[in-house]
């Protein structure tokens, strides 16, 4: 006897649907799963008949075999467990085969019989949905991961005997239990920071706009306190971009502990990391720090010990915001729209100016790391510098003084023109950015002169629409883009302190 039950199977950060043929006839007694399974696929021949005895049910002392359909995609996981067993029942006449109809179901089964949560649960709600199913039966203890997806009926269940009897009819599945309640992490305050009145100003015009942020400074200084303060005063995430966040992190398994936030995430690797740990890759594929960072932060510390090839890799993401990862014949778009913050110091040793130990080769070799053209991809530079005396007992305005400012200019922004100023396209620019001639007059002579390439012209108006739209101004005027300019000078050249004055 043949049956059928649907399930899905994770390709990276997308669920693809399944189907489970399960076939029961006369032969040797044996299970068989055939359909391109990884080892805990094939593993689970022996969680379902163990669940299925310890359950109280039983498998038929017949040839037994499970393929697991489209055979060319590479199944991977534990969640094919439940499906497997509902099928196999169903197969030997212990479940009506209808009863699998319009159903999905994922989960992974101990050898109690017991139905335990898997990964990527928000990412199987969301294909099951976009299949046309209108129920999808998951593990009780995560079923709060999939209750955002609507159009679903959830059925939560914690053995696979109750999972059995759920679907003959016998019984109601139980409520969603709402996630288990864990401490908020506390988020660190800008009033924390002393003496660094230009650098907290430059960090409010990146969260208001958006703009990747180079922090620059000697040890101890406050970079990366800054950096880490950075999300305490960005704006929550939006409903779409919160359920996005969630679903990467259902699939990457950390969603138990991090579910439906609002909080922009902020992901800070160590500078060690490989290009196939940020950008993603590997066999097989798996989503790097970029794609964890998505609608967030990625805070990259002593940025100038990182490989070159590892910066570079972020070159192409950064502009795109998407990165794609060609394996096996196979090509996958994974999502990096995320806002740089990097940190570094001026010198190998790190004290710069007169104090340095530095030779010019050191500093010249420190320095070539980064390139051009990833530089041209930073649109702010906040030097971070020992505070004089009398300004370290000022404190800097609290994170929900600036948050509310920020809050003002994003409002602006996407009421002017639908997103944020750092993600305007160059037409978008053009449309939307409003600038005044005597502005425009100035980055020509700039653009003339070899100062800034077109990339860094754009990113500069891009940053003055932003200190625009802080001061609550229609136009970009030439203090604007002054300021601007004053920011990113380090970036490029000496000559635009000139220039701009």
């Amino acid at each position: 006897m043949l049956a059928r039950s649907t399930t899905f199977s994770l390709d990276v950060l997308d669920a693809v649907p399944v189907r489970v043929e399960a076939d029961v006839r006369p032969g040797l007694p044996g299970l068989t799963v055939v359909g391109l399974g990884d080892t805990a696929v094939r593993e689970a021949r022996e969680r379902v008949q163990s669940a299925i005895a310890n359950a109280g049910l039983r498998l038929p002392q017949r040839r037994m075999v499970v393929h697991l359909a489209p055979a060319w995609l590479r199944k991977r996981g534990s969640s094919f467990d439940l499906p497997i067993a509902c099928a196999l029942l169903a197969a030997s006449g212990q479940l009506e085969p209808e009863r699998l109809d319009g159903v999905g179901l994922a989960g992974e089964l101990s050898l109690a019989g017991e139905v335990r949560p898997v990964a990527g649960l928000v990412a199987i709600a969301m294909a099951a949905r976009d299949a046309g199913l209108t129920r999808l039966m998951v593990p009780l203890e995560s079923a709060h991961e999939a209750a955002r997806i609507e159009g679903l009926q959830l059925l939560p269940v914690a053995t696979l005997s109750e999972a059995i009897a759920v679907l003959a009819g016998k019984r109601a599945a139980q409520a969603v239990p709402p996630p288990a309640s864990a401490p908020n992490e506390p988020v660190a305050d800008l009033a924390d920071v002393r003496g660094q009145e230009d650098a907290v100003e430059a960090l409010k015009v990146a969260a208001a706009g958006r703009h990747n942020l180079l922090l620059v400074g000697p040890p101890g200084t406050g970079k990366t306190m800054l950096a880490r303060r950075l999300p305490g005063i960005l704006p929550p995430l939006s409903a779409q971009a919160s359920l996005e966040v969630t679903r990467i992190r259902s699939v990457t398994g950390s969603s138990n502990r991090i579910a439906h936030t609002d909080r922009p995430p902020f992901r800070a690797p160590h500078h060690t990391i490989s290009p196939v740990g940020l950008v993603g890759g590997g066999v097989p594929p798996r989503a790097g720090e970029l794609t964890l960072a998505h609608h967030g932060v990625l805070f990259l510390d002593e940025f100038g010990e990182f490989t070159r090839l590892t910066l570079e890799a972020l070159r192409q993401p950064l502009e795109d915001r998407t990165v794609v990862l060609a394996r096996g014949g196979r090509s996958t778009e994974l999502p990096t729209d995320v806002q740089l913050v990097a940190a570094m110091n001026p010198c190998p040793c790190g004290r710069g100016g007169l104090a340095c130990r530095c030779s010019d080769a050191d500093i010249e070799r420190y320095r070539k790391r980064i390139s051009g053209p990833l530089l041209d991809r930073i649109d702010l530079l906040a030097p971070v510098l020992r505070p004089d005396p009398d300004d370290i007992h000022e404190p800097a305005p609290s994170s929900d003084a600036v948050a509310a400012m920020v809050a003002v200019a994003r409002d602006r922004q996407l009421a002017r023109q639908g997103c944020v100023n750092g993600a305007l396209s160059d037409r978008e620019l053009r449309v939307h950015g409003r600038i005044e001639p005597a502005a425009t007059a100035l980055l020509d002579q700039l653009y003339a002169r070899g100062t800034l390439s077109m990339r860094a012209a754009h990113r500069v108006q891009r940053v003055a629409r932003t200190i625009a739209d802080l001061a609550g101004r229609e136009r970009v005027d030439r203090a604007a883009l002054a300021q601007a300019l004053t920011m990113r000078q380090d970036l490029v050249s000496d000559e635009l302190g000139e220039v701009a004055a």
